[in-house]
């Protein structure tokens, strides 16, 4: 697939006003982007110049079409909003925990692409990026339904690459380990730098590459898909 120029791109990225998504921004700003469009749910929370805030909650399908309506001009989709609940599956302490995780980190992206591809495509097709994680292929269990909407997310993704084919449009998945933001604020293992996932994308994006696997905890995991799974012998069941 070919990669798209950043000098000149016009992006969007959602969840723009902080961690992962503030350093896409200003990493997109000193590649040279056109424009960057800041998504956030509280417009004023984006407070870095040279980027454009829009309201965007992603799980309000009303605001993903309107702003779809008003940014014809986007090139480059970075879907990056996500949320975490750090909740198991059966112990949950909040049971609400994995529906609000699939509705943004699948339903809300999805409904994003849905609503961007036809604009993507107008524009020559350009890019769209999914943030995904190490957890879309295992599971933490003090966070087992963020690992069960990260693997969706990586199906999605694979999903939507086949359709947009077509249409040109390259679409990219990025998985990394532990990221050093607020959501991984409590985590005491080794986190990558936002400012090097942002930079190890684009440069994916600018390569035509598909897949990002940022740290060598990601890669040795992507590595061990084909592996037996873990656990009993062939045959037996876990009690």
């Amino acid at each position: 697939m070919t990669g798209l120029p950043i000098d000149g791109a016009v992006a969007l990225v959602t969840g723009a006003n902080r961690g992962l998504g503030r350093a896409f921004a200003q990493a997109l700003l000193e590649r040279g982007a056109r424009t960057v469009y800041a998504g956030a749910r509280d417009p004023g929370s984006v407070t870095d110049a040279g980027v454009v805030p829009v309201r965007l909650d992603i799980t309000d399908p009303a605001q993903v079409a309107e702003a779809a309506g008003r940014l014809g001009d986007v090139t480059l989709l970075i879907n990056n909003a996500g949320i975490s609940r750090t909740n198991g599956l059966l112990t949950a302490s909040d049971p609400g925990a994995a529906r609000a995780e699939m509705e943004t980190n699948v339903f809300g992206t999805l409904e994003m692409t849905r609503a961007f591809a036809p604009v993507l495509a107008r524009n020559g097709g350009g890019a769209l990026v999914n943030v995904l994680s190490v957890v879309s292929w295992m599971v933490l269990p003090q966070a087992a339904s963020y690992s069960v909407s990260k693997a969706a997310a990586w199906a999605l993704t694979n999903g939507v690459r086949q359709e947009l084919r077509e249409a040109k449009t390259l679409v990219v998945g990025v998985h990394a380990g532990f990221i050093d933001t607020d959501m991984a604020a409590r985590v005491t293992e080794a986190k990558i730098s936002p400012a090097e996932v942002a930079a190890q994308t684009l440069d994916a994006v600018e390569q035509g590459r598909e897949e990002v696997l940022t740290d060598d905890f990601t890669r040795q995991v992507r590595a061990s898909l084909s592996m037996p799974l873990p656990g009993p012998v062939a045959g037996r069941v876990s009690p």
